[in-house]
């Protein structure tokens, strides 16, 4: 197990090897294995690469963001512009489904609404407004819904088998549990990124609508 200080050095390095963070504005605190990034950057989409880098430490066993996002007066924008921007930007994205999504603003803060069929779909609208110049956060109340009926092993049996084709992933650290459309994860991964890749593996699987990630912290 790694000490506290030794976590913060290594969440610090990471944060200094990401070219898209200045770790300069980025403080950083450890608590019995709990990190918390403090301070204040540029831009939404630079809190979330951050966020993104801490994740990826082995040994983290869970993060606090209180991070601030203090736009500079060149990347300032009305409200009404960024909602303009951001039903642009969904309505070229690839993966969202076309006139389901629904976006409000209000100082800079975007909430999307609506329902989609997939969670990379839900993803896929917050990807495409997380980095419009203005905005200060993202929160995605997007639900997901699906038409596809998929027995609960066959689910358990798709998810596990993901697993075991994911290469950064020890799958048989981790158990699958299947109750009609919910899935429940189990066991310990090395770090949060895998946590993450692991939730959505779950959610990949047709016939999914609710993970219970329980996945443990172990390094």
């Amino acid at each position: 197990m790694k000490s506290d200080k030794e976590l913060q050095i290594n969440v610090l390095d990471e944060l200094t090897w990401e070219p898209s963070v200045n770790v300069e504005d980025i403080g950083v605190t450890v608590k019995d294995g709990v990190v918390t990034l403090t301070g204040s950057v540029d831009s939404y989409a630079e809190k979330s690469a951050a966020e993104q880098a801490a994740k990826r430490v082995t040994g983290v066993k869970a993060l606090a963001v209180e991070i601030q996002v203090k736009l500079p007066g060149m990347s300032e924008r009305t409200d009404a512009d960024i909602g303009r921007a951001a039903e642009n930007a969904i309505e070229w994205a690839t993966w969202v489904p076309e006139d389901r999504i629904q976006v409000t603003v209000e100082q800079g803060w975007i909430t999307l609404s609506g329902d989609v069929d997939w969670r990379y779909q839900k993803e896929a609208a917050e990807n495409a407004v997380r980095y419009l110049t203005g905005v200060k956060g993202v929160s995605n109340l997007i639900d997901i819904i699906t038409v596809q009926k998929v027995s609960p092993a066959e689910v358990k049996a798709n998810i596990e088998k993901a697993l075991k084709r994911n290469a950064r992933l020890e799958a048989q650290r981790i158990t699958v549990t299947a109750t009609g459309s919910k899935v429940t994860l189990r066991g310990n991964v090395r770090s949060l990124a895998d946590r993450e890749e692991a939730e959505r593996a779950a959610w990949n699987a047709p016939g999914v609508l609710e993970v219970d990630d329980e996945i443990d912290i172990a390094a």
